[in-house]
């Protein structure tokens, strides 16, 4: 696990702290582990971590599903520019 994977887990640990952890392939978005009033400030963390600006017209929401998708869409992708 990558130290921006482990910052997003204790985002949505900070948030949702009745979770007690995140399994990679949790749907965060079915099980409100990021709900719409925290999603923009989740933008906001994973454009801090990319250090790019993350635009809408690029992203789908299976981008921010789970954990491992973020990781292969955000993190992944961008160490093997």
């Amino acid at each position: 696990m990558t130290d921006q994977l482990q910052a997003v887990r204790e985002f949505i640990l900070g948030r949702n702290p009745k979770l007690g952890q995140v399994p990679d392939d949790l749907d965060l978005i079915d099980s409100r582990a990021i709900n719409s009033l925290a999603f923009v400030e989740f933008i906001f963390l994973l454009e801090e971590l990319t250090g790019e600006p993350i635009d809408p017209e690029d992203v789908d929401l299976d981008d921010f599903r789970t954990l491992n998708a973020i990781e292969a869409r955000f993190f992944k992708r961008k160490a093997a520019r």
